[in-house]
């Protein structure tokens, strides 16, 4: 009898963490997405009148995030390891809580900028619920589990980006930030007094790769011009995505030629595109696993810089709207695509130390992005912007057929006598 309720209380644990997981991510991913349509009205608000100088800071601001999250993931990593996942979702809960509140009260840029740093730090709820998730919960239902998960994280970015075109309408600013600290500290007492950690079933080694392991994890990969292909193509991929999301605001405000309403037709062009993602993303992944990773990634590298092309000659916001959500269709599912495709070339043992290569990659691409695409906007327009982003992807394009499977490399490959 014992042993039933034992099970029985191991089945309810598992799934309220993900549930609990769920909703906090879907939370925080919420509030970090919202600000992106009125980001450049709020850095106007704060004084920053020179148009080329309201683009440059919103890029700024939104990659300040990404820069801190970069510094401080491998840290809080460690200490996951160590005091557990639970302890780190409640610091990020928490931290994110604080930090999004205090935006809403910022004075100038400087401040902005400086709150959105202290985000980045203080994040990462999302990867660890992931982390946590595929840790506590049995085998058999770990994949569905972790299919909830990522589809409750694509919500929040469609989501957010709606939220932020309304509610800054209809209650402000500075307040939409106050509720979005208030929301992310309610997933901080879910996290607090739901969730339960088994720290039995998570042990460092199934979690992480050894901080410091004794042989590089890179000398024991074989194909290293390949790896290095995908790796720097997963952060040419977050570079032209980020590149792109601080300026749809005032690309669209000059679309709409003297309409109103501008932040929320912005947060539907952006969750457009984010729409479109989660509706490949499983097709593509289907179709990878059946063909090859490399000439999906091709192909849908190639697309997506034809269509970024044409979001440049954009004559509305309807226009507009429909390249994001086709873009989107293409994009979708590229990541995790490059993702199964370094894990079908690295050995087991070097596998996850290879993948955090891979996220720092991604971190690097995040925050040079927006501060580019900021820089060309300012000086060069927003046209610009979107014509050097479909460059970046022609280039990824090149990578990614540099990436395609040995085999077929020597298919293609000229035969000397």
């Amino acid at each position: 009898m014992d042993g039933a309720e034992q099970s029985e209380d191991v089945n309810e644990a598992w799934r309220r963490n993900l549930f609990v997981c769920l909703a906090g991510s879907f939370t925080t991913i919420v509030a970090m997405t919202l600000l992106l349509p009125y980001l450049p009205i709020y850095v106007h608000e704060l004084g920053v009148t020179d148009p080329a100088a309201v683009v440059q800071w919103s890029g700024i601001a939104y990659g300040a995030t990404f820069f801190t999250a970069a510094l401080t993931a491998p840290l809080w990593g460690a200490l996951g390891d160590r005091y557990g996942r639970k302890s780190m979702l409640i610091r990020a809960s928490l931290g994110m809580a604080v930090a999004m509140s205090l935006i809403g009260l910022a004075q100038n840029v400087w401040q902005l900028v400086a709150l959105r740093l202290l985000t980045g730090l203080l994040g990462g709820y999302a990867s660890g619920s992931t982390v946590l998730v595929a840790a506590q919960t049995p085998k058999d239902r770990s994949a569905w589990a972790l299919g909830m998960l990522s589809a409750g994280i694509m919500a929040g970015s469609v989501v957010g980006p709606l939220l932020g075109g309304v509610a800054p309408e209809l209650i402000g600013i500075r307040l939409t930030f106050l509720v979005a600290g208030a929301t992310i500290f309610c997933a901080f007492l879910a996290t607090a007094f739901l969730l339960k950690e088994d720290r039995r079933k998570t042990p460092s080694s199934a979690l992480t790769t050894p901080r410091r392991p004794r042989v590089s994890a890179w000398s024991n990969v074989g194909d290293k011009g390949r790896v290095a292909a995908l790796l720097l193509t997963a952060m040419l991929l977050m570079f032209a995505t980020m590149s792109i999301e601080p300026i749809i605001t005032v690309y669209v405000s000059a679309l709409a030629h003297g309409s109103t309403a501008i932040a929320s037709t912005a947060g539907v062009v952006m969750a457009a595109g984010a729409l479109g993602t989660i509706l490949s993303a499983p097709r593509l992944g289907k179709l990878a696993d059946r063909v090859g990773h490399a000439p999906v990634i091709c192909v849908c590298l190639l697309a997506s810089a034809v269509l970024l092309a044409l979001q440049a000659t954009a004559v509305n916001n309807l226009e507009l709207g429909i390249l994001r959500f086709v873009t989107g269709l293409c994009l979708g599912g590229l990541l995790p695509a490059i993702t199964a495709s370094i894990r079908h070339t690295v050995a087991p043992a070097s596998v996850g130390q290879i993948l955090g290569y891979s996220i720092s990659a991604q971190y690097v691409g995040q925050v040079a992005g927006p501060a580019v695409g900021g820089l060309i906007g300012g000086h060069l327009g927003m046209p610009a912007v979107f014509l050097c982003t479909s460059s970046v992807l022609l280039i990824g394009a090149v990578l990614a057929w540099r990436t395609r499977e040995p085999a077929a490399r020597a298919t293609t490959a000229p035969t000397h006598p």
